[in-house]
């Protein structure tokens, strides 16, 4: 895989309340992806930006929700998460402060 599509897969980490229990039990940081991204893609990615070894990967794709406006009926766009499940011991820590 080339250089530019592994900083492309990745579009920003999913902190939720249900993401920092699985964090905790698991080992797992979820990520938000680009739609068209697979798992190999997903787990090269994160081993060469993070720098970590990556067990598993899963992915979902999100459903965007139907919501009343003003003008009608709105649908919030479809999206794509990936679950990655890190090696014993490995890491990855958002809350870098300097």
């Amino acid at each position: 895989m080339n250089q530019e599509r592994i900083f492309n897969v990745l579009l920003r980490p999913h902190i939720t309340e249900k993401t920092a229990v699985a964090a905790d039990a698991q080992n797992l940081v979820v990520f938000k992806v680009t739609a068209d991204a697979t798992k190999p893609q997903v787990k090269a990615a994160v081993e060469q930006l993070f720098d970590v070894k990556v067990a598993d990967v899963r992915v979902a794709n999100v459903k965007g929700k139907t919501k009343r406006t003003r003008f009608g009926l709105g649908k919030r766009s479809d999206w794509k998460k990936a679950y990655v499940r890190l090696e014993q011991g490995q890491e990855i820590d958002f809350a870098v402060t300097e």
